[in-house]
């Protein structure tokens, strides 16, 4: 379970996040996190929020933002605000390290998301890219498509694709989450 200071990170694409306010200390209005990206971090697959904003700030480095298809390069003191349902991705293309102060506004239950993800990739359980296995991601998605959808394919296509995918997923022993990666 997130906690104010819980620092975790992400060996696969090089990022770690601190949490600094929680959802359970805003009434769920916001989650605040300081997260480095290390030099030459990995970019997340496109994706985009259907119900959360979410504010950065460059505390230190460069973050290179791919957002509408179009690059953007922050440096220190930018600022960037991602409207719900707008498709970004952002990583530190550069060769030092970057400091961003994150916001995610509610936070809903995106610590959890976070904490899964990273736990899979610190157990091995994802590519190098820190993606898991289509049988994983269908139950993900499932549980977090309120705070997390992949811009491709549609939503539509993801939704059908997964919940016929997700007695399978069971069926070989995944979950949508893990406790021991809330812990």
């Amino acid at each position: 379970m997130a906690f104010k200071d819980k620092i975790i990170r992400n060996p696969k694409t090089r990022q770690d996040i601190k949490f600094l306010q929680l959802g359970s200390e805003t009434n769920g209005k916001l989650l605040e996190m300081e997260t480095t990206y290390n030099a030459k971090s990995k970019e997340p697959p496109a994706h985009y929020h259907p119900y959360q904003v979410e504010d950065f700030t460059v505390l230190s480095g460069e973050l290179t933002v791919r957002i509408d298809g179009q690059l953007l390069v922050l440096k220190e003191g930018n600022s960037l605000h991602i409207p719900v349902n707008k498709v970004h991705s952002m990583w530190n293309n550069s060769n030092g390290k970057t400091i961003v102060n994150w916001k995610v506004q509610p936070a809903m239950n995106t610590d959890n998301l976070l904490e899964t993800g990273i736990g899979l990739a610190n157990n091995g359980k994802t590519n190098e890219n820190g993606m898991p296995n289509i049988l994983q991601i269908a139950l993900m998605a499932n549980k977090y498509s309120d705070v997390f959808r992949l811009s491709k394919p549609p939503f539509v296509v993801q939704k059908i694709v997964f919940i016929l995918l997700t007695p399978f997923a069971y069926l070989l022993g995944y979950k949508p989450t893990y406790k021991e990666y809330l812990d």
